[in-house]
């Protein structure tokens, strides 16, 4: 059975929405993780629980690295070293082409990984604080070890 939430609008009630506690309540066969953070809920199917922890971390840090790989993408002059003019000529630039700036020069593919890796590290750290996260990261270390030993014989 399907609920539908209403708002009021002027004198009358709109529709906005409808739940359906079975629709939300089906999973399909095999390990799900539900990952709630403010504003939004990300569900993941079919992962290896052995993964959950790294899995879970990766979901939490998302907007972290978007925003580093943002940040690092950015465009900028090729030089870093430049004179009052240049910069005065460049800043110049991007005011009047705003959002559109000229490909002039970005991040190397390797500088977006390494913000995207640094983001993604700083949110594993916060995440290891929990001991329940640290425990699955050791399993994790454990049976990669494990794997390793095995593949090199």
């Amino acid at each position: 059975m399907s609920t539908v939430f209403y708002r009021k609008k002027g004198r009358r009630y709109v529709p906005v929405a409808e739940y359906d506690q079975q629709l939300m309540d089906s999973y399909p066969y095999g390990a799900t993780m539900v990952v709630a953070k403010y504003g939004s809920t990300s569900r993941r199917f079919h992962i290896d629980p052995d993964f959950a922890a790294m899995i879970a971390a990766g979901m939490l840090g998302e907007d972290a690295i978007c925003a580093a790989i943002t940040k690092a993408s950015e465009y900028r002059p090729a030089r870093k070293e430049l004179t009052q003019t240049q910069l005065d000529a460049w800043r110049k630039l991007a005011k009047a082409l705003g959002d559109d700036l000229a490909p002039i020069t970005s991040a190397s593919a390797r500088d977006i990984a390494e913000a995207a890796l640094t983001a993604f590290r700083e949110e594993a750290e916060k995440a290891m604080k929990h001991e329940s996260v640290r425990q699955a990261y050791e399993h994790f270390l454990t049976i990669c070890a494990l794997v390793n030993t095995q593949e090199s014989q």
